[in-house]
């Protein structure tokens, strides 16, 4: 396993390599970065796998973006980092597979559309980009939220603001956004603002869908929904795991993993 950077746009990009053979592009989640995937880069290694990982502008070692970014960005970014990544290591040709977990699916997503010329198949992990509704209990949580802004517009209550803020987002298990410095903020509220799900019915990539089964972030509802779009997909539901298989469960994740890229492969 090797460690790399390279800068793009002038953001200085940490990402790590292992293994040799068909190239796989790692896309990681929200709050995540190639780090959480060394277990799951070693196992693809030993499957016969060149793997590459990086991490993405704002997470890891990678410097923040502008805080403007929207998920368009990040596409046109990761575009950019594999013509470079193609240059500097000639194991990661084209066409290549393409692994997306969470907010890293919501990259694959955009890119499937996009260039489907580059990818050979396509794994979504527990991702994300299916706006679902919300359910009782959120709304509920929205409602108090906007009145919320009403009564902390009043002078004295604006200083706790951000406090009563971060406490609302603790209750929709939106941890990443409290975590987050105020640039990736910005860049999160302009990630979620899109709905990927026309998108789908237009992938024509082979894809594997997998997901946890008990996943709280992601709700396993929105596998089904992935696989109802995505017309050439294949779903496999991992029961006892949550919102990160490649940490709960990597040998089993790596396997289904394995079994999909290799079926079929000249």
């Amino acid at each position: 396993m090797k460690e790399g950077a390279v800068v793009i746009d002038n953001i200085k990009t940490n990402y790590r390599i292992a293994g040799s053979g068909p190239a796989v592009l790692v896309l990681h989640g929200w709050g995540s970065s190639c780090d959480s995937w060394k277990r799951m880069q070693n196992l693809l290694a030993k499957e016969g796998f060149f793997s590459i990982c990086l991490d993405l502008p704002g997470f890891g070692k990678t410097q923040d973006p502008p805080p403007s970014w929207n998920l368009e960005d990040y596409l046109n970014f990761v575009e950019e980092f594999i013509e470079r990544i193609s240059d500097i290591y000639k194991d990661f040709g084209k066409p290549f597979f393409l692994l997306g977990h969470s907010f890293g699916g919501r990259i694959s997503i955009k890119m499937a559309k996009r260039s489907p010329e580059k990818l050979k198949k396509l794994i979504l992990c527990n991702a994300a980009g299916i706006r679902v509704k919300p359910g009782l209990k959120t709304r509920l949580l929205l409602l108090i939220a906007s009145l919320g802004d009403i009564v902390f517009s009043i002078k004295p209550l604006g200083k706790i603001k951000d406090l009563a803020r971060n406490f609302f987002y603790m209750f929709l298990r939106k941890r990443d956004y409290i975590k987050a410095n105020q640039t990736m903020k910005e860049v999160m509220k302009n990630v979620l603002k899109e709905d990927l799900r026309p998108l789908l019915s237009d992938i024509k990539t082979e894809t594997l869908i997998v997901w946890g089964g008990k996943d709280k972030i992601v709700p396993v509802k929105c596998a089904y929904m992935f696989k109802k779009e995505i017309k050439n997909a294949k779903l496999v539901i991992l029961p006892a795991n949550n919102h990160s298989p490649h940490l709960e469960s990597p040998e089993i994740l790596s396997k289904k993993i394995s079994e999909f890229l290799k079926n079929n492969e000249n």
